[in-house]
This record gives structure tokens, sequence and C-alpha cells, in this order.
């Protein structure tokens, strides 16, 4: 326990020495840097210490708050969530050692790097929290926190506005956990964790409401999901990857641990995570597919993944209701794996992003253009990174959804039943990894293949090596579980064991995941592509250099002649104008010789832009005519006023 505080202190108060450095000083960033990577290997080393003996790690102290105490527990649920974070966390901190360096930022380097160190620890300590009070009081530190990283470019007025619904969003999931835990206190006589599965039912689906409202809004479940494009997209790159790959998996921690107190679960719980994760995962891909912003485009990719992880967790949730112990270790084995894939492959695509936006300048896809020759390294992990977060073997993104698809799959033995509805969950999740990989051909191809569509784009230049190492390192962790699956099958089925109790006893992950053959197939498939490559670089040498690729019978190919992020997506995104509502603005060229156009299209958020806005402004509207037709100026109208509220007090206090 010395090694996990210890740990926890060094990442958190990494940002602080640098408070006191001078501004043209490396120093300050460097010692932070430092003292994170020695934080995460301190708590690395006591998570190996815990599995190799019980898998768990617990203590308390007293505290003098009325309702509190100082109670940790690390158990393979934790792990979980801690082994992304703490990877992540690490590699942000050296790539933001080029990204945002000090010296190029005085205003806000500072700044970064304190509130970069804070969340990152307020998250460890969220996860081993075991105490209402303690758990909300991190919760807290990780949502200001959170504020600050988001709006680093304070100056900007997207960036305030981004900041401000963050912060309305947070707070309001906040209130519902306030509300959460009071409801739960008396059912177990403290704000003390109960242990899992000892709960009863009575009074629980109001407490799951407000969880998943709560823990919802954290996780960016559609519709709750209004914070996070704005967010997201405003944050350094870096801080990006910490809030997508980490942050909103805090939501779906917070989801996973409520439903592993209860004895028993109704089924319309599972139902309605499994519709939640269906909306969120198709809404977030196709909204993805009708952005021009590549932070925002990647931000919606994370709704579209927590729906994924949603899609488990409801298998599990089902599978426990319908008392199927395979529904239940596969649906949340393939959760928690989701969760540890989705934030490697996500910090992976944000870091990225935020080379390419390093060494062109702008965010937007249109911008870019021909930059693998110009970024070879760059290109290759963001390819790797696509692979990845589209589900395609050999990469770690394909194994969990694997075992999402088998889960869903496993209620097709219940015939008969409602439960064999869930099986939909299959086609769901096929329709969702069809548009993906639609989405990041438009992404790459646009990006990194083609001609440069600006001047920027043809001088851009590759990362330096600290920003190119974590990126290489992101992509080994995704490598690595896609090849070797087998490595995370124990903290998995130990996880769902925490979870599920006795109900899954007897039923192993690796009894209903061939994950052996999952593995075998993913090195046969590697050994396929390396010798596929080695014979085209072969052949490639004898090939005849003088003869220029064949243009469509263009000589000299403009860079107008080239897709747009808005027309490559365009068929795809009309398929789903019910849900997106494009704005398009300017006119269609028609006409063998048409005349000289210009056209631009632009996607609200289906909620926040189309329903919430609108509706606080016409609510606005509504309270300034009131306040005019009450507050008008008139004495009589309030004397009048004062009249009646005497008149009607004594009606109603009066015996």
């Amino acid at each position: 326990m010395t090694l996990l505080g210890g740990g926890l202190l060094l990442i958190m108060l990494a940002g602080v020495p640098g408070l006191f450095c001078r501004s043209d000083e490396h120093g300050g960033e460097r010692f932070a840097a430092l003292l994170t990577l020695v934080g995460a290997v301190c708590i690395g080393a006591a998570i190996v210490s815990a599995t190799r003996g019980s898998g768990e790690l617990s203590h308390t102290f007293a505290w003098s708050v009325p309702g509190a105490s100082l109670a940790f527990y690390l158990d393979p649920l934790a792990i979980c969530f801690l082994l992304p974070l703490l990877i992540i966390v690490a590699t942000g901190a050296i790539y933001g050692l080029r990204y945002w360096p000090h010296r190029e930022h005085p205003a806000n380097g500072r700044k970064l790097r304190l509130f970069y160190g804070l969340i990152s620890g307020a998250m460890i300590l969220l996860l081993l929290a075991r105490n209402g009070v303690l758990f909300l009081m991190a919760w807290e530190v990780m949502a200001i926190s959170g504020y600050f990283l988001i709006t680093t470019e304070d100056h900007q007025a997207e960036v305030r506005r981004a900041g401000f619904i963050y912060l309305i969003a947070t707070h309001t999931g906040t209130l519902a956990l306030f509300a959460l835990f009071v409801l739960l206190g008396p059912s177990t006589g403290s704000l003390d964790f109960p242990a899992a599965g000892t709960l009863a039912a009575t009074g629980s689906s109001l407490i799951f409401l407000l969880g998943l409202f709560g823990f919802g809004m954290k996780a960016g479940l559609m519709p709750l999901h209004i914070w996070l494009p704005g967010a997201h997209a405003a944050a350094p790159s870096h801080a990006s990857a910490l809030l997508s790959g980490v942050m909103i998996k805090t939501g779906i921690y917070g989801l996973v641990r409520l439903t592993s107190l209860f004895a028993e679960i109704p089924a319309w719980w599972g139902w309605t995570v499994l519709l939640l994760g269906a909306v969120s995962g198709i809404m977030g891909v196709a909204l993805a597919l009708a952005q021009h912003d590549i932070k925002r485009l990647l931000a919606y990719h994370s709704v579209e993944n927590i729906g994924i992880i949603a899609l488990g967790l409801g298998i599990a949730l089902l599978g426990r209701s319908y008392d199927q112990p395979a529904l239940i270790v596969l649906g949340l084995s393939g959760c928690l794996l989701h969760v540890v894939n989705h934030g490697l492959f996500k910090a992976l695509l944000f870091l990225s992003a935020g080379s390419v936006i390093h060494a062109v300048g702008s965010r937007q896809i249109d911008h870019y253009g021909g930059l693998l020759k110009l970024q070879p390294w760059t290109g290759a992990m963001f390819l790797g990174g696509a692979v990845a977060i589209c589900g395609l073997p050999p990469l770690n993104g394909f194994v969990s959804e694997w075992l999402i698809y088998l889960g869903s799959f496993q209620a097709l033995k219940q015939p008969g039943s409602a439960l064999a509805a869930a099986v939909l969950a299959a086609p769901v999740l096929a329709l969702i990894g069809g548009l993906a990989l639609a989405c990041f051909v438009k992404v790459f191809g646009i990006a990194f293949l083609g001609e440069p569509r600006t001047t920027a784009a043809a001088q851009a230049h590759e990362a330096p090596v600290a920003m190119l190492a974590p990126m290489v390192t992101l992509l080994v962790a995704c490598t690595w579980i896609g090849l070797l699956p087998t490595t995370l099958h124990t903290l998995l089925q130990k996880a769902v064991g925490t979870w599920a109790g006795t109900v899954v006893a007897g039923v192993a992950t690796g009894s209903v995941a061939p994950l052996r053959w999952i593995s075998l197939s993913a090195w046969l498939l590697l050994l396929l592509v390396v010798v596929l490559f080695a014979v085209v670089r072969w052949r490639s040498r004898t090939a005849p250099r003088e003869l220029g690729t064949w243009g469509c019978g263009y000589r000299f190919p403009a860079v107008r002649m080239q897709y747009t992020a808005s027309s490559f997506a365009d068929f795809l995104i009309r398929l789903f104008a019910f849900g997106l509502n494009s704005e398009e603005h300017g006119r269609q060229v028609a006409g063998l010789f048409p005349l000289r156009q210009t056209f631009s299209s632009h996607t609200p958020d289906a909620v926040l832009d189309r329903i919430l806005v609108p509706a606080f402004r016409a609510g606005s509207w509504l309270c300034r005519r009131l306040r005019a037709w009450f507050h008008n100026g008139s004495i009589a109208r309030y004397l009048l006023y004062v009249i009646v509220t005497v008149i009607v007090l004594l009606t109603l206090f009066t015996p």
C-alpha cells in the first residue's frame, strides 16, 4: 500500500514544482514528467504485487469528516481501469514535453501541467475509493481539473464555450451522484461501499436511474454526450487523449461498480443499457462521419466506443437477470477489455492527430493531404490506431468486440425467451464496425494520401522523438493484446468474479471464448501481411521508375480534383439524414460546363445544437417576457402583488 500511496502523491503533485520555475526553463516540465513516470512505475509495481498474491489490497484510515473514511481497496475490477490509465498518463506526460513546451506556451504551460497531474491523481484515487464521501471528493477534483485542461487556451471563445458546457454537464451529473449516495447510505448503514451482491432489490430502481444519469453523463452515453465533442476538440491533444482514453471510463467504472452491489438485477436494467449502447454506437459513428475537424471526429468515435462498451455491459446485466453465466462472462469480459483497448488506441489516435496538428497548424481534415510522405512514422501510427478502432485483426479492438459478438450469440441458446432479442446486438455491432471503417478510410485517405491541399501541409515535418516514442509505446500495447490476448485472461476472469460473485463459478473466459485460436489467427494474419509487404517491396525494385501513376487522364492532377471530407462521406451521411440534419451552404456543381461554385456542409450536434440550445433560448426569451410583464415600473401593480400575497398567506396559514 506504501507504493500505491506514494505513486498517487507523485502523480497528483507532479505539476507543483513547475509553478516555481522560470518560464524560459525546461526544468519544471521535465521534472513533472519524471515524477509522473516514477509515480506510474510505483503504482504499476503495487498492481503486479497484488496480482501475484490475492489480487486485492485494502487499507482504511480514520477521518474526522462525518460519514467519511479513507477507505482504499484495490481489486481486479479497479485494475482493469488502472492499467490503461497509467500507460496513457505516462505517455502523455512525455508527449507533452515537445507538443506543449512551456517556452512556447508561457501563458498556460504551468496550468496545463498542474491540472494534468491533479486529474490523473484524482482518477486513481477515485478507482481506489471505497467510501462515498472520498469517491465524491475525488470525482469533483477530477471534474474541476478537467475543466482547466479543456480551457487551457481560454483566450479563444470556442474553448471557453466548450469549458462552460462541460462544467454545466459535469455538475448536473454530480448532483445525481449526490442523490445516489444519499439513497445508498440507509441501505448499508454507512457511506462505505458494501460488498458485491449484498444489496436487496428494494428501492434499487431509483438508485440505478440516478447512477445511469450521473455516470452516463461522464461516460458520454447518448443523449448525455453533449459536453464531449467540444471538450475533446478544445483541449491540447495529449490532454484529449487523457480525457477520452481514461476520464470518460470513470463513468463506466461507476456503472459497473454500482451494478455489482445488488444481489438481483431487474431485466429492464440490461435492456436499457443495451438500447443506450446501440443508439450511442450508431449515432456516434454517424456523427463522426460528418465531421471535418479531426479532433471532433475522434471525439464522436469516443461516443461510439462507449456504446460498444455499454453493449457488453448490457449483455452481462441480462446474463445476471436471466441466470446465464456464459452471457455474464462474455459480456463483461468484452466490456472490460474494450475499456482497456479503447483507452490505448484512442490515446494513440489523439497523439497522432496532435502530431499532424502540430506540423500543419490546423484541425481541418481538408487542410491536409499527402502527409504520409512527409510524416511516415505519424502516418503509420495513425493507421495502426485506425485498424484497432475499426475492430480489425490482428490488433486489440478485434478481440474485445469478438467477445461481445459471442455474448450476443449466446442469447440464441434461449429460444422462446425474451433474452433471444439480445442477439440484435450483433448486427448493431457489425453496422458500427462498417461505418467506423468507412470513416477512417476517409480520414486516412484525405489526410495522408494524395497531394498536399495547403501550403502548410506541403511543408509539414515529422514529429520529434519525444512525441513519436509515446505513440510507438501505445501501438505496441495494442499489438500485444491483439496477438496475445491470453495474457489478460486471468485478470478478466478475476474481474468478472468480483462483479458477479459465485454466479460465474466454474465458467472461465477461455471455456466460452477461443482466445488461443484468436491469438493463433492474429499471428498468421500478421505473418501474411509481412510476406505480402516483402513481396510487393521486392517487386517494386524492378518496376520502371520513369512512369508516373495513372491519373485518370490528367497528367497534372490539381488539389481540387481530390475528394473532400464532405464529398467522400456524402452518401453515408445522407442515409442518416433523419438524425444528423446536416446544413448545406452553396450549390452543387451541375451540367457539362458548370460555372464556378462554392459548397460547404456543417453537421451540428443532434442533441446540444438541435434540442438543448433552442430550448434554453426559448426558455430565456419566455423568462424575459414574464419579467417585463411583472416588473414594468407600475407602483399600483406592485401594491396589488403585495395585497394578493398577503391574502394568499392569510388563507393558507390562518387557523
